[in-house]
């Protein structure tokens, strides 16, 4: 019976851990390139312009038009070298 009421109370407290530790991977970490370095590096790889750059899973990902394709692109972190890039299918 004791059980049946602190279930709820654990799964809330767990789920809330879960969530912070989630929040903070979205922040860029200290030994990242700033944004303005990755726009600039992105610019220089054939970038027109920058709609949207975030810190994302451990890396800067966002979306920008190249070659007049609007393109969805990941970037490392620590080098500014585009990971992944593939056109924005919205």
């Amino acid at each position: 019976m004791k059980f049946e009421k602190l279930a709820p109370i654990a799964l809330a407290l767990t789920l809330g851990f879960a969530g912070s530790a989630v929040a903070k991977s979205d922040k860029p970490g200290a030994d990242w390139i700033p944004a303005e370095q990755v726009k600039q590096k992105l610019m220089e790889a054939g970038y027109s312009s920058i709609t949207e750059l975030e810190a994302d899973d451990g890396h800067w990902e966002g979306e920008g038009m190249k070659n007049g394709v609007k393109m969805e692109f990941h970037v490392d972190p620590k080098t500014g070298a585009i990971t992944k890039e593939k056109p924005d299918k919205d």
